[in-house]
């Protein structure tokens, strides 16, 4: 696979990364094969983080014996310097590896939660530590909300930054990308599938495609999904009439306000899978009444009827969708559907 430089790391990584957050719905025999399918496709750069529960472990199994040529990359949500030393401990031991090539401060998504991981006596005091004794080798930062990236590409002291960019959420390309390349910060692209609101890989991809220095992670949970991405790249990369037309009808559908699927807005108090419901309106349009109104997905909405609006997931929600309100609206029309 055609390999890219990641900005000042000078590393060489995959055209396409492998994003970890689907392989922890599916059993660990699964989820190793389809990240062994990755390898054995050219996929070199495989991300995870310490709040992906079992990701980091099935990595690890995966890869184990195999780490040549791999460029590792992890995450943490931690504030503290303890915190943070805890969890590149933790890391370390479930990847089965010596050394991270890239490390990441996790959900940077305000300026406060900037200044604490800029704080020279902070947790990034940790990883500088690390990066000196070789347990890591890069120091990146991912984000949610462009103004506090462009604070941290501006900040010169993290080589990637990792945002949302993907055909429909688009902004990262007027004026991040462009300061990521003039400070020479590698740029990762979440959510290039729009957190699984796009199920139309070859449009999704050939948009990206047009960023060559840009590397996107999908989130792959079985091994169909990438083999069709990587034949896209594999294929012509020019955009077609077609492409180009389902790509204006995209962003004219879906708009901004749409569930990217992070669940950063989990644990629900009445147990609600928010990702599950929010995705409701773009699973109607694809499949057939029966299976909307019965099996897994009836369950979650019959369960989103017992929302008791209290607010938390929207505080924790780094796009700050209005949750509450879209999903009454979603379980107004399960009901519908339900009584046709």
């Amino acid at each position: 696979m055609e390999k890219t430089r990641l900005g000042q790391t000078d590393l060489m990584v995959s055209k396409l990364g492998f994003g970890s957050i689907p392989i922890q719905r599916i059993p660990e025999d699964e989820a190793v094969a389809v990240i062994r399918r990755c390898l054995e496709l050219g996929i070199t750069y495989l991300d995870t983080a310490n709040a992906y529960t079992t990701s980091e472990g099935r990595i690890g199994k995966a890869i184990a014996g195999e780490r040549d040529g791999l460029i590792l990359s992890t995450k943490s949500q931690a504030r503290t310097r303890e915190g943070i030393a805890s969890h590149l401990k933790q890391s370390l031991d479930q990847l089965g590896a010596k050394y991270i090539d890239l490390y990441l401060f996790h959900n940077v998504s305000d300026l406060k939660n900037l200044e604490t991981v800029l704080d020279p006596h902070g947790p990034m005091a940790v990883l500088k530590e690390a990066k000196r004794t070789g347990q890591i080798k890069h120091i990146g930062i991912t984000s949610h909300q462009i103004d506090t990236a462009k604070e941290a590409v501006k900040s010169d002291q993290f080589e990637t930054i990792m945002f949302p960019f993907n055909v429909v959420a688009c902004e990262a390309a007027d004026e991040l990308l462009p300061l990521a390349r003039k400070h020479d910060v590698g740029f990762i692209a979440m959510k290039p599938l729009a957190g699984g609101m796009l199920d139309d890989a070859t449009t999704a991809f050939k948009f990206l495609l047009q960023f060559p220095d840009v590397v996107p992670i999908p989130g792959i949970e079985r091994i169909p999904e990438i083999e069709e991405i990587v034949g896209v790249l594999e294929g012509p990369r020019e955009m077609s009439a077609a492409e180009q037309e389902n790509m204006r009808r995209l962003r004219q559908e879906t708009g901004n306000q749409f569930c990217r699927r992070c669940d950063y807005c989990q644990p629900c108090t009445v147990e609600i899978p928010i990702s599950t419901v929010m995705a409701f309106p773009s699973i109607a349009r694809r499949m057939p009444r029966e299976s909307l109104v019965s099996g897994f997905l009836a369950d979650a909405m019959e369960k989103a009827a017992n929302c008791t609006e209290c607010g938390d997931c929207e505080e924790r929600c780094p796009y700050h969708l209005p949750i509450r309100e879209m999903i009454a609206s979603y379980v107004e029309l399960y009901q519908a559907l339900k009584n046709t």
